[in-house]
C-alpha cells in the first residue's frame, strides 16, 4: 500500500498509543481503583468500559467526517477539519489547567463509560483523529482496500481503541506492579499542556497537507 493510503492507518495507531499514554484518557484512573481494591483485575476491569468511551466519543466524529465526506469536496473538508483542530489546541493551550469534574473513586461500569466519553470528548480526542479519519474515507477503495467508507471508519477507531486499551493496560499494570503512584508524586509531568500543543501541531501539519 503506497504510503499516502498508508498514512491515515498509521496515523491512527500512533494516535491510538498516545492516547494510551496519556493519563488524561483513563489508566490513571484505572490504576487508581486498582490500588484503592488492591487488586489488579480492578484495573483490568475499569480499563474496557473506559475503552469504550473513549471510542464513543471518536466514534462521533467519525460519523460527522463519514456525513462530511458525502456533502463537501475534500480540499475544504481537510482545511476544515485542520481549522477546527487548531481552535481547539488554541483553546486547550489557554484552559489546560481545568479539568472536567464528575464522579468519585466509588463508580459503575456505566459510570466509568460516561466519564470516559466526557473527558474524550473534552480533551479533543476525537478533533486529533480527524485529520487521519478524513485520510481514511478517501483512500478506502484502492490498492487491495474493498470496504467502503462507512465500514472503513469504523474499522479504524476499532483499531484505534485497540491500540489505545493495550498501552493502557500495559502502563497501569507497570505503575501498579513496580512503583504505585509514588513514582508519579515524585516525577509528574504536565500531559494537559503538552496534548494542548499536540493538538496545535497536528492541527498545523493537517493544514499544510490539505493546503
Amino acid at each position: 500500500m503506497p504510503l499516502e493510503s498508508l498514512g491515515p492507518w498509521l496515523a491512527m495507531i500512533g494516535f491510538g498509543a498516545y492516547h494510551g499514554f496519556n493519563p488524561a484518557m483513563g489508566w490513571l484512573f484505572a490504576l487508581s481503583l486498582g490500588l484503592q481494591q488492591k487488586s489488579s483485575r480492578a484495573i483490568w476491569s475499569a480499563l474496557v468500559p473506559i475503552a469504550a468511551g473513549h471510542a464513543a466519543s471518536v466514534g462521533i466524529v467519525a460519523g460527522l467526517v463519514y456525513a462530511g465526506a458525502h456533502l463537501v469536496p475534500l480540499r475544504p473538508l481537510r482545511i476544515g477539519t485542520a481549522c477546527l483542530l487548531l481552535a481547539f489546541g488554541v483553546y486547550k493551550l489557554l484552559n489546560y489547567y481545568r479539568h472536567p469534574r464528575w464522579v468519585g473513586m466509588k463508580v459503575s461500569l456505566g459510570d466509568l463509560f460516561g466519564w470516559s466519553f466526557l473527558m474524550a470528548t473534552a480533551h479533543g480526542a476525537g478533533l486529533m483523529v480527524a485529520p487521519a479519519l478524513v485520510g481514511v474515507t478517501h483512500g478506502h477503495g484502492s490498492h487491495g482496500m474493498h470496504l467502503t467508507p462507512g465500514p472503513s471508519l469504523l474499522f479504524a477507531v476499532s483499531l484505534h481503541t485497540l491500540v489505545m486499551l493495550v498501552v493502557m493496560g500495559l502502563i497501569a499494570w507497570i505503575v501498579y506492579r513496580k512503583f504505585s503512584l509514588a513514582v508519579l508524586r515524585n516525577h509528574w509531568i504536565n500531559f494537559d499542556l503538552i496534548w494542548a500543543v499536540a493538538l496545535l501541531v497536528v492541527g498545523g501539519v493537517a493544514l499544510i497537507i490539505a493546503i
